[in-house]
């Protein structure tokens, strides 16, 4: 039996500890949430106290500790089989890590520009040509997934891939960045989950000032 303590930082704007939040959260895989805000120029120091790399997510299962979002994710898969956090079949799992992946490693400019940001009124934000490069590529890559998956989710069903785009969903809206019929369908099926409505609702209700992520 596991007992998962995920640590996280400010709702509002921590986009790395959305990721596992939700999936755990939507998964209905138990956990205690502990949120250690990040309201300092640099973090907070007291994350010393449980995160090895001094940022957060950080997910303790007793004497275990395991950062970073992807990491988290996997671990959680490996608990909870049965839960069905990466697709069944070989072929989409493997094209689910792939895209999660991604999503791990690239679209700084998108990462850059654009801070995901729950309480910032939603508003067109003028990007550059990487930026709108990241948004096209993304765009791409939900359109191919839920053609082929027929949705509502990316592989059907959620999983970690979801996941790991959840703050991508939150900037898009936020900041405007594409009309497209594609984003619209995936928005609906990702804001209409129970997980994202109360991970929101706390991130409105927060009064926590972080000037760069201030756009």
């Amino acid at each position: 039996m596991t007992s998962f303590e995920l640590f996280i930082g400010n709702k509002n704007y921590s986009s790395w500890s959305f990721r596992p939040w939700i999936a755990l959260k939507h998964k209905e895989i138990p956990f205690e949430e502990s949120l250690v805000s990040f309201d300092f120029e640099n973090g907070n120091p007291k994350f010393r106290a449980f995160s090895p790399s001094m940022k957060v997510p950080v997910l303790q299962d007793g004497d275990l500790t395991v950062w970073d979002s992807l990491a988290i994710l996997e671990y959680a898969a490996e608990c909870y089989p049965e839960k069905g956090l990466w697709p069944a079949d070989k072929a989409m799992r493997a094209r689910a890590r792939a895209i999660a992946s991604e999503m791990h490693s690239g679209f700084s400019a998108l990462r850059g520009a654009c801070p995901m940001n729950m309480r910032r009124p939603v508003e067109m934000l003028a990007v550059d040509e990487a930026v709108k490069a990241d948004v096209s590529r993304i765009v791409e890559i939900w359109s191919e997934c839920l053609e082929k998956s027929g949705g509502p989710f990316l592989f059907g069903e959620f999983t970690i891939a979801d996941a790991m785009y959840a703050p991508v969903v939150s900037r898009f809206v936020t900041y405007t960045l594409t009309q497209s019929p594609v984003f619209e369908q995936y928005r609906a099926a990702m804001t209409e989950t129970a997980a994202w409505q109360t991970w929101e609702a706390d991130a409105l209700k927060e009064t926590w000032y972080v000037a760069v992520d201030e756009i």
